[in-house]
């Protein structure tokens, strides 16, 4: 089996025994509960709400519109009364304009939504209606960033897109939700590709998948076989495999080029559940109201997947499912390599969540720094090609131009250059920190060059 890859990358212990195998559980909020909807789900303009408090609302109502071309809007994932709007907590640790709303515990539909389609119906929709639905659906990259999905979809004229490429390597430790879905959503992924094909006629799909998970390639590939222009791509276990730049050039050996989208190279990449999201507004007319979470690590009782949703409070959701275990220190948001840690979790979850770690005081304790010795291992591991060694000089001297001529906005910030370092540097923070500051210097420049001053 040829084994499709990326440049350097680093193998840190996978994690994943922990919840693969346990298949997913749909979770309801309770009757009573309060779901939050921050206004703000995704990269771009924060949405309007379009409700007021004291109003009744439906499952699937729209309740927050996207008025700004870089936005998606938001649907309550139950019925029930608007209690209030007001800023409120994020997991992001950012306080967000948010909808409350109580649920009512029926779960009465709202008419727009639940239509669902013949599945080949899809085919004989044209381009603007499947962007439109896609859109309307409120659907944005669920895998971590956000982006509007319909944007992702829709490049600007001049960049025909030739590759497709589904984003299943699920690279990060601990967390199994794409894994599941591969295995239990087989058909529904495939065909949410073949919907996004309908888009960009002459591009060919790719379903890229770790050999991690041999059960959900053979599943995958078998569903594929009836779809002529969609190939699943056996990847080599390697993170960060799965990050956008290092998966095209794994699948196509085209690489980014610095500032470059995925689009400028002819490719668009989504995330499994992403996918799913496109198949259930177009073929099933049902908006983005719920997603797939892990929850695991030596910190919590009882590790599995779960469907929730978005809304739901986080430290109800915890309980719900066993609770923690006394020795809990620590609670991330995501995987360990990239996710932030909580400093509260009475915080709902939103369209970006996808996992909750929990790890125990020992797993949780970081190393205290030592010197840089120079040795090198971060430049060997950094997936971009960076210096790390030299961006961290640079960040701890505030030296933005340094940082900026030396590429540092080109970071992902995936965390390898920290897992090798044998000093223990805190690499990873430090660069992120430098890098939204000098990108905030970058876009003022280029406003003051547009405003002629």
């Amino acid at each position: 089996m040829n084994l499709h890859t990326f440049k350097r990358g680093i193998h840190p212990p996978d994690g994943k025994a922990l919840t693969n195998y346990k298949p997913i559980e749909i979770l309801m909020p309770k009757e009573g509960a309060l779901m939050v909807f921050p206004v703000s789900q995704h990269i771009g303009a924060p949405c309007e709400p379009i409700v007021q408090k004291g109003d009744r609302v439906l499952l699937g109502q729209k309740i927050a519109e996207a008025k700004a071309f870089v936005c998606a809007p938001i649907h309550s994932s139950v019925s029930g009364t608007v209690k209030d709007i007001k800023p409120m907590l994020t997991p992001s640790g950012a306080t967000v304009n948010s909808i409350i709303i109580e649920n009512d515990g029926k779960f009465e539909e709202d008419p727009s939504i639940g239509k669902e389609t013949d599945e080949n119906d899809y085919k004989s929709m044209s381009r603007e209606e499947i962007l439109d639905k896609v859109k309307n659906a409120g659907i944005v990259g669920l895998g971590g960033a956000g982006f509007p999905t319909h944007i992702k979809l829709n490049p600007p004229p001049g960049q025909e897109i030739d590759s497709i490429i589904v984003n299943a390597a699920e690279c990060e430790p601990y967390l199994t939700t794409d894994h599941r879905v591969m295995l239990e959503k087989t058909d529904r992924l495939v065909m949410g590709l073949d919907v996004m094909l309908q888009l960009h006629p002459k591009a060919k799909g790719y379903i890229a998948i770790e050999v991690n998970k041999m059960d959900a390639f053979e599943a995958v590939s078998k569903a594929a076989e009836k779809y002529s222009n969609i190939e699943v791509i056996a990847l080599k276990c390697k993170y960060p495999q799965g990050s956008e730049k290092q998966l095209i050039y794994a699948v196509t050996g085209r690489e980014v080029p610095s500032g470059g989208l995925p689009a400028s190279v002819g490719c668009i990449v989504d995330n499994v559940d992403t996918v799913l999201a496109i198949e259930r507004a177009v073929v099933k007319n049902r908006p983005l109201m719920r997603r797939i979470v892990t929850i695991t690590g030596s910190g919590v009782n009882n590790p599995g997947n779960y469907q929730i949703r978005i809304g739901m409070n986080i430290k109800e959701f915890i309980e719900a499912v066993g609770g923690l275990k006394e020795d809990c220190a620590k609670i991330i948001a995501g995987g360990p390599m990239m996710g932030p840690a909580l400093y509260n979790i009475d915080v709902p979850f939103v369209k970006t969540s996808s996992a909750l770690l929990c790890l125990t005081k020992e797993e949780a304790t970081l190393p205290e720094e030592s010197n840089c010795i120079r040795c090198g291992k971060c430049v060997g591991a950094c997936p971009m090609g960076l210096m790390p060694l030299e961006l961290n000089q640079d960040a701890l001297a505030k030296d933005y131009d340094a940082f900026e001529a030396h590429n540092g906005v080109d970071c992902i910030e995936c965390g390898s250059c920290s897992y090798v370092c044998p000093a223990k540097r805190h690499l990873a923070q430090s660069l992120r920190i430098t890098k939204r500051t000098v990108m905030g210097i970058i876009r003022a420049r280029k406003e003051a060059e547009k405003n002629g001053k």
